[in-house]
């Protein structure tokens, strides 16, 4: 059991997660790489229009990445995530805020099951409060940006097919 499991074990989460799910064409083991190695990251992470910058990244359990996500605006936004179970190629949970002691802080796990030749990708995100949960959701556009995040990925992975490159 991970760490959201537990924390929520035998509670109703519904108003507290976001879900999010996307069956992409390519293998699990390289859907799963391409979250592994910021080399990966830095070229799909993110929704439409944002990039990334990396300041610390260490894919393993405790480590974390530290990156700016660069709105399409201008805006900057501080990022970190930690790393609190990895089970390659089938799961990664993580904790993500803006620093390392945010309390708003939110849990995702997230859950690579092969699909035919594919993969299905779930990503469940649970906050610390409905109301986080909320406005992550109506002022941050969480649903659509976590979409449009998983199908940068779908397609980072999908060119990389193409090209016939290793992972």
């Amino acid at each position: 059991m991970g760490s959201a499991e537990i924390a929520t074990a035998g509670v109703d989460t519904a108003d507290r997660e976001i879900v999010i799910t996307r069956a992409i064409s390519a293998p699990r083991h390289l859907v799963f790489e391409a979250f592994t190695e910021v080399r990966h990251l830095s070229q799909w992470w993110g929704p439409n229009g944002f990039t990334t910058t990396t300041r610390a990244f260490e894919f393993r359990v405790g480590g974390a990445w530290d990156f700016v996500m660069h709105g399409p605006d201008g805006t900057d936004y501080q990022e970190w995530i930690s790393w609190t179970e990895i089970t390659p190629p089938e799961r990664i949970a993580l904790r993500h805020g803006e620093f390392r002691a945010d309390p708003n802080a939110f849990e995702s796990v997230l859950t690579f099951a092969t699909d035919g030749a594919g993969t299905r990708i779930e990503m469940r995100t649970l906050f610390p409060t409905k109301e986080l949960r909320d406005e992550a959701a109506e002022k941050y556009h969480a649903i659509e940006g976590g979409e449009q995040t998983l199908n940068n990925l779908a397609a980072y992975v999908t060119e990389i097919i193409q090209k016939g490159v290793e992972c």
